[in-house]
């Protein structure tokens, strides 16, 4: 059974249906989920499928505590669900081709600091785009800036709030965001 581990900031929808996902499969198991922000729901909504969380400060994010964590559970992946502070370059180094992120706007557009959930579908919006969509990429030591591995995109009307494009982003995310950790895994095996 591969091991992952989960990073999440916030509600942990994405972090609970790849937990789900992952229950019936003899693939992998989701073994820990950390989080840097200790009223995060997404602590709640892991609870009742008994997968342990971890949560830490920025601090020791960027010293070696975590790292040392993640090692003590040898992952054979780490999947940023939500993960808001930018992943540090020791775990990086550490996990090379190994930490993956999902990201609410086609990379390369719409990334970087301060682009992430209604930011970027705020901007999307203002400038009137025609499409949007999901992109899967691998971590580097720069804001979405790694390899791209999946991206899925959804056509606009033109006439969508914010809070609609956030709904077919999320919609696009559960139904992908899975089994394209699955199919990494597979490529591990």
């Amino acid at each position: 059974m591969k091991k992952i581990v989960l990073f999440a900031s916030g509600s942990g929808t994405n972090a609970e249906n790849i937990i789900k996902y992952f229950v019936q499969s003899k693939l992998g198991t989701v073994v820990a989920v950390f989080t840097n922000n200790p009223n995060a729901k997404v602590i709640e909504r892991v609870k009742k499928y008994g997968v342990p969380t971890q949560i830490f400060s920025k601090e020791q994010l960027f010293e070696s505590e975590v790292l040392q964590k993640i090692n003590v559970i040898q992952p054979d992946l780490i999947v940023l669900a939500g993960f808001l502070l930018k992943f540090p370059e020791n775990i990086i180094a550490a996990y090379p081709d190994k930490i993956i992120n999902i990201h609410p706007a086609l990379l390369p557009k719409y990334g970087g600091k301060g682009m992430y959930g209604m930011n970027i579908h705020n901007a999307i919006v203002a400038n009137r785009e025609k499409e949007t969509g999901i992109t899967i990429h691998f971590v580097n030591e720069n804001y979405d800036e790694g390899n791209i591995i999946f991206q899925q995109n959804v056509v606009l009307a033109g006439d969508e709030t914010p809070e609609e494009v956030a709904a077919k982003i999320h919609e696009l995310e559960q139904k992908y965001f899975p089994t394209v950790i699955a199919g990494i895994l597979n490529q591990k095996s």
